[in-house]
């Protein structure tokens, strides 16, 4: 069972209603006992980062959460905040991410996009794999994505970077790291190519 982390944040039930729709069933979480039977783990976030760290750690899910994908190297997908909480830490706040990819996330900076260019950036955005991966395989031509953000992703090392985009410059739009992914778009909205993607994760990843 693909199940989804409930730490009080995040689309929850337009995900499920994506894996509905594809054939997958999963479950909306907040037990420890749901997290450890899990074949498959998917950690939403929106908002802020501070507050998404802090209810994620309130939530009592980290140690759990840690076992499956550290120990067992369990699948798990990170959603916009959901991804930047895989990274150490975000200019964003104050507090610690779960430190599982080395990085910080980053704002958009004013100052290098191009004059009138709004922040956050909203909409549908092309995407360009950074490497070959599974959650990209046999996906529709010109892949493209709905994002909502501020921030985004910036690992230390090239290798765990998953997909740019590109909005005034190019930014980081996914990483990944052995069973660990994340995206800083949203799959559940963005039709097609979010089908796909969650679908390759489900049957693949």
């Amino acid at each position: 069972m693909i199940t989804i982390v409930d730490y009080g944040v995040g689309n929850l039930a337009s995900i499920r209603n994506m894996l509905k729709k594809i054939g997958h069933d999963s479950l909306i979480s907040s037990r420890e006992a749901d997290i450890l039977e899990a074949s498959k783990l998917i950690l939403p976030g929106v908002g802020a980062f501070d507050t998404c760290s802090e209810k994620l750690r309130n939530s009592g899910l980290i140690q759990p959460v840690n076992k499956k994908v550290l120990d067992d190297k369990l699948p798990i997908l990170g959603i916009c905040v959901g991804c930047q909480l895989l990274l150490e830490g975000s200019e964003e706040g104050q507090l610690p991410g779960l430190g599982w990819i080395k990085g910080k996330t980053v704002k958009f900076k004013q100052a290098d996009l191009p004059e009138g260019t709004k922040i956050p950036h909203m909409g549908w955005t092309d995407v360009s794999l950074a490497r070959q991966s599974v959650l990209f395989e046999d996906m529709y031509p010109d892949p493209r994505f709905y994002f909502v953000h501020s921030y985004y992703p910036n690992p230390l090392a090239e290798s765990d970077v998953l997909v740019y985009a590109q909005y005034g410059y190019r930014f980081v739009a996914g990483v990944e790291r052995g069973n660990i992914a994340g995206v800083q778009f949203h799959p559940e909205k963005s039709h097609k190519f979010g089908m796909k993607l969650l679908s390759n994760f489900a049957n693949h990843f």
